[in-house]
Parts: C-alpha cells; structure tokens; sequence
C-alpha cells in the first residue's frame, strides 16, 4: 500500500489532480488525430516519404520556435500562455475536422494544419511542462508529478490509437478528428479551475538574443545537462522515429487495415504506459544512467527481430517492449532537466529539451522515410535497431570515462 502512494503521491496537490485529470482526456484525443493524421495520409499517398513528412512538418515548427516559447514562459503567467495555446489547438483541431467533413480536403490541407499545431506546441510545451512546479504542494514531488504526466500522456496512447483505429474503420477519419476537437475542452475546463499563486514576475535584464546565447553557454558548462542533450539528440534523430513506418508495417506486411494499425500504436502505448509506472515506482537511489542504457540496448535488439518477423501478435508483443524502452530514453532524460536545472532556466532549458527531441525527430522522419523509399520499411527498421545498439554501447563508454557513471538521476 506504501509503495502505491508513493507511485501517486503527486496526486496529493488538488491542482495537479485538476490539470492531470483534463490532460488524460485531452492526450487521448491527441493520439487519437496523430493516429488518424497519419492512417489518412499514408491512404491518400501509399508513400513512406509522405509519411515521413507529416511526421516532420508536425514536429519541427517545436524546433524552430520552442525556445522562444520557453523564453516567454519564464517571463509571462505560464497558466495563461497554456489557457491560449489550448484554445488555439481547440480551434485547429474543429478546422480540421470540419474539413474532412466536408469531404475535400487534399494533403495539403492536412499538412497546413497539422504545421500550425507544430507551432502552437512550441510555445504550449515549455509552459505546460513548468507550470507543474507551480501546480505542487510538495516540491519534492515534482520528479513524482514529470512520471505521472509521462503516465497519462501514454495511457492515451494506449487508448487513443485503438479508438481511432475503430472509429475510423465505422465511422471514418472526420468523427474521429471531431472527437480530437471536443476533448480539448476538458483542458481548457481544468484550466479554470485552478487556483495558483502568482507566479514570480522575472525582470528583463538583457535581449532576448543574449539570453538566449546566456542559456546556451550554461548548458555547454553543465556537465549533466550537456551530455543528456547530446544523448536525446542523437537518438531521438536515428532511432525514436521508426514509428514512422507502422502504418507500412501494417498495411503492406501484416495485410490489416486502420484497426491494425491503431493495435500497433496502443502497444507501444501500452510499454511506454507500463515504463512510466515503473520509472515512478523506482526508489530515489536507482541509477537512471544505467536503466537509459540497457533500455537503449533492448531497444535496438527489438527493432531488428520485429523488422523480421511475419507475425502479428508477436510483432505486437515486440511493440510493447520498444514502448517501454523508448518512453524511458526521452522521460529519464527529461527528468534530469527538470531537477538539474536552475530555477530561473528551467523553462529554457525545458525548450532546449524541446528543441533536441522535437527538432531531431522529424528530421528522423523525415530520413526514415526517404530512406525505406529506396531499400524497405524492413532494412530501415533493422538498420535503426543496429545504431540503437551502437549508441548504447557509445554511451555506456562515455559514462564509464567520464566517471558519471556514479550519478544518481532522482525520480522522488
């Protein structure tokens, strides 16, 4: 009973319980159009190229704009800033629907609309990701709180895929993009319902320019924060986005049809979801870095034995273990960001984050999918499991060199 507790002690602060709540409903909704967008595309297209794009195209405004976005969230009310930018998803979300309805929307559409929600990412992430802070009773429990957003965000993965990939096989693509549209009223609802202290005003000492080359120069000298980016980075560019490709793996491979697709992506859902429970229940003293490194290792092993098999509940079972092992690479590392940062940098530096996952992994994509074009979803898919292995292996070393090997990455 203890350890449950300490699983969900985060769910103590009334706040948090309020926002976590209408996120729950809100991702799932998300999932449910990320899995639609890419079903339709890949429909209208049959092209893996096509589908590398839809992935890049909603990534990489987070990217171009997210420090920024992180900049004004240490300057301005971050409850505010989630308020607008839940609203302006709301909006896009309702065109995007009401488009499909219609029945004549063209790629390029989709494309357009799905950039937009890139862009209002950029500035909704950092805000949402700090005003967690703000959202605590106990600021011991914000290592708590990070897993437990990480939890809900891949319980919605679970269940959003599997209801997108019913609905869109009964009911078809605009009712499961409306169905997307109404959950985001469950956020703007939890919203106004919070009751937060005023958040401390930050006075504007210098430009925007040197504050951000300021943000730079203290993450090159950080010597946990440097070397976590350099690790999201490079996986998140060569590994994260084999996603990409399952919407080719069940159509072209395993012969389904929208359901399977969405059966795919619960899977990895459900590891990324179970990964979470596991990362929250971990006692404070548990090396993260080795955890981040085995689990890189297990990935890549996974990827290359499901770019080979024919079967499809195994593939699904090998789907749940690249979930688990791969929401781990990007939560563990968030974690250190959230703890190891300086108060006054933590929400640039929670866009830098941004930037290395958001900006790396649709240009992943983007390469994944030009790639598969020329020699198979299946060679790609075994190539990334190999660099996923290389990389754990790189790293294993570097931790061992560099005598950080020690450090204890505290999920409290």
């Amino acid at each position: 009973m203890g350890k449950v507790q300490n699983t969900f002690r985060a769910l103590q602060s009334s706040n948090y319980r309020i926002f976590i709540a209408g996120q729950a409903i809100s991702r799932i909704g998300t999932w449910m159009e990320r899995t639609a967008v890419s079903w339709v595309v890949y429909e209208m297209t049959n092209s893996t190229f096509m589908l590398g794009l839809t992935a890049f195209v909603s990534q990489f405004p987070s990217f171009l704009f997210s420090l920024y976005g992180g900049i004004l969230s240490d300057k301005y009310p971050r409850h505010k800033i989630v308020m607008i930018t839940q609203i302006a998803s709301f909006l896009q979300a309702a065109i995007l629907a009401f488009m499909v309805l219609r029945g004549d929307t063209t790629i390029w559409h989709i494309l357009t609309l799905i950039t937009l929600l890139g862009i209002i990412n950029a500035f909704d992430i950092p805000a949402r990701q700090s005003l967690v802070h703000q959202l605590l009773s106990d600021p011991a429990d914000l290592s708590n709180a990070v897993a437990l957003n990480s939890s809900v965000v891949n319980l919605a993965r679970l269940i959003g895929p599997a209801i997108a990939g019913l609905v869109l096989s009964t009911l078809g693509a605009g009712i499961c993009f409306s169905l997307n549209a109404l959950s985001y009223l469950a956020v703007i609802i939890s919203l106004l319902f919070l009751r937060l202290a005023p958040q401390p005003k930050k006075v504007k000492k210098q430009s925007n320019f040197s504050e951000i080359k300021e943000t730079f120069s203290y993450l090159k000298h950080h010597p946990i924060l440097a070397p976590t980016m350099i690790y999201i980075a490079i996986i998140s560019l060569l590994v994260i986005p084999y996603n990409t490709l399952l919407p080719e793996f069940a159509k072209a491979v395993f012969q389904g049809n929208a359901q399977t697709y969405g059966f795919m992506v619960s899977s990895i859902g459900l590891g990324a979801f179970l990964g979470t429970l596991f990362l929250a229940s971990l006692p404070p003293e548990t090396k993260k870095s080795r955890i981040l490194i085995i689990n890189a290792a297990i990935l890549g092993i996974s990827l290359i034995i499901f770019s080979i098999t024919e079967l499809l509940p195994f593939a699904l079972f090998l789907a749940v273990i690249t979930g688990f092992t791969g929401l781990t690479q990007s939560t563990i590392c968030l974690t250190i960001v959230q703890t190891e940062a300086d108060a006054e940098k933590r929400g640039q530096l929670i866009s830098l984050y941004a930037m290395a996952l958001f900006g790396m992994m649709p240009l992943g994509s983007l390469l994944v999918g030009s790639i598969s074009n020329h020699i198979g979803s299946s060679t790609t898919l075994l190539i990334q499991g190999i660099i996923a292995i290389a990389i754990a292996i790189s790293f294993f070393r570097f931790l061992r060199n560099k005598k950080l090997k020690s450090m204890k990455y505290t999920l409290r």
